[in-house]
């Protein structure tokens, strides 16, 4: 008996010293992690409109009217987390930067930036996270695939498994037809969002 309690209370001493080192890694390391990503996220944006000065929050943006927008245009696994004002150095709005998630990739979660100009012309697209088959769906994060989307004016995308042919066809990874899909819906997902904010009154 003495044993049992000896062994609970060495496993009780355990347990509390791991979770109080656990939680000083985390409050040690939350604030880097959490700038690097914040870092990422502004390389990204630069990338996918380097003409702008600043990236500044869209005041318009509702997460509920996102969510029915998006649902009634078929974009149920796709949602736009963040929308941002890209200014020049005057603060001019050239267009927006939209963070997109899709739910639709073969291994999970991806999430992509891309800037859409006012006049609607795709400036470019780049991926923030992303966990597909190595070799395989990852491609989707190299420029070959990437810069299929570049400086189109396009309502919406479409891919092909045999070779583009039309302006608005990507061209399919070869063995990774899911993240391909999932890459185009969450683009289309964007240029939906930003036809609609075309349509209403922007943020000035």
């Amino acid at each position: 008996m003495k044993e049992n309690i000896k062994a609970v209370l060495t496993l009780t001493i355990i347990t509390v010293i791991a979770g109080t080192l656990l939680g000083y890694v985390y409050e040690l390391t939350k604030d880097p992690i959490a700038a690097q990503k914040e870092a990422s996220k502004q390389a990204a944006y630069k990338s996918v409109f380097g003409e702008a000065a600043s990236f500044e929050p869209y005041e318009g943006y509702s997460e509920s009217d996102m969510r029915s927008l998006l649902d009634q245009s078929g974009f149920s696994d796709e949602a736009v987390t963040e929308v941002l004002n890209a200014k020049d150095s005057s603060g001019n709005i050239l267009g927006h930067v939209l963070n997109i998630r899709t739910m639709e990739g073969y291994g999970g979660e991806i999430d992509i930036s891309m800037g859409v100009t006012n006049e609607g012309m795709l400036n470019g697209m780049e991926i923030l996270s992303i966990s597909e088959t190595a070799g395989l769906g990852m491609k989707a994060d190299t420029d070959e695939f990437k810069d299929q989307f570049k400086g189109k004016t396009i309502s919406q995308f479409a891919y092909s498994k045999t070779g583009a042919e039309k302006d608005y066809e990507i061209d399919a990874l070869s063995g990774a037809t899911i993240t391909t899909n999932a890459c185009v819906n969450a683009v289309n997902a964007g240029l939906v969002y930003c036809q609609n904010i075309a349509g209403g009154d922007k943020d000035e």
